[in-house]
């Protein structure tokens, strides 16, 4: 079961969750932003190494601590790894005071009646069990709006909770994270349709389960209050979708309780080539911008 120390910490923490969990298909993206470009590994073996590294770099930075990074989205392959000799999730635990959790999904069917579901999850309570023996205190799991469609997002929620129920009953907490594309035309709308569905789930969880949110920042600030306030939402967090560091900073600061869960925005401007110095320098000015940005609602 998760440790009342990490329950009281994403409950109340003062700080943001980093979002580390950059998979196959993106990782490529990330390390190229990152100043790896494709010529610079001859496998997908050698690509995990290298994206390892930078999260390894990440995790071990002097700013990269519980006292404001209060959680942290692993992949799995970054879970079955070590830093500094010590498993990835014991590290952040034990070491920076920073809770683990676990990317559970294997990405999206093609878009259908406006949304893109989870592609299904094989052997999900086998992957669970062994979360809960590295120490992990709960797992994401994304799936995508595309438009302002009543039933896509109906079924969408509906079968993100269906998981949820399954990784509650392992003793996880499970960070529902239903995207909502920034670009499209009708995303206020989506957004109200979105905030009524989770909504009658909510209602229908046992009053002694939370669950975690991780949403798009919205075009109407404090859209999302009646979660946040929820008795069974532990927390909501904001995904950075696509926006960069600043914008993603100042719409969240526009909503009230919401803290961040970013990743590209916060690996922006850090580099491969960066002396140790400039490294952390950068880090931590990311670190207390969006962690200033979670605090200012």
């Amino acid at each position: 079961m998760p440790k009342t120390s990490q329950i009281q910490q994403m409950q109340s923490g003062a700080g943001f969750i980093a979002a580390l969990d950059q998979s196959g298909g993106s990782t490529p993206k990330a390390l190229k932003l990152y100043g790896v470009s494709e010529d610079a590994y001859n496998s997908e073996a050698e690509m995990y190494n290298l994206i390892h590294a930078m999260r390894a770099r990440i995790a071990t930075a002097p700013s990269f601590t519980g006292n404001k990074v209060i959680g942290a989205i692993l992949f799995e392959m970054t879970m079955d790894r070590e830093i500094d000799g010590k498993p990835t999730a014991t590290y952040l635990w034990e070491v920076r005071n920073v809770v683990p959790f676990l990317k559970i999904d294997k990405g999206l069917e093609e878009e259908a009646d406006g949304v893109r579901l989870m592609k299904p999850i094989n052997d999900l309570d086998t992957t669970l069990e062994r979360a809960v023996k590295a120490g992990i205190f709960g797992t994401k799991m994304r799936s995508v709006i595309d438009a302002a469609s009543p039933t896509g997002i109906a079924a969408l929620v509906a079968q993100q909770f269906e998981v949820g129920k399954q990784i509650l009953s392992h003793g996880l907490v499970p960070i529902i994270e239903p995207e909502v594309t920034i670009s499209i035309d009708d995303k206020a709308e989506a957004e109200e349709i979105l905030l009524g569905e989770i909504s009658k789930q909510l209602d229908a969880l046992p009053d002694d389960q939370q669950i975690m949110l991780k949403l798009s920042l919205p075009n109407k600030p404090n859209i999302y209050a009646p979660l946040i306030n929820h008795p069974r939402v532990m927390r909501v967090v904001a995904l950075s979708g696509g926006y960069n560091r600043d914008e993603a900073n100042k719409m969240l600061a526009q909503n009230a309780g919401m803290i961040a869960s970013f990743s590209r925005a916060l690996s922006e401007g850090l580099s491969a080539n960066q002396s140790d110095d400039a490294f952390n320098s950068a880090l931590s000015d990311a670190i207390d911008s969006i962690t200033a940005a979670s605090l200012a609602g």
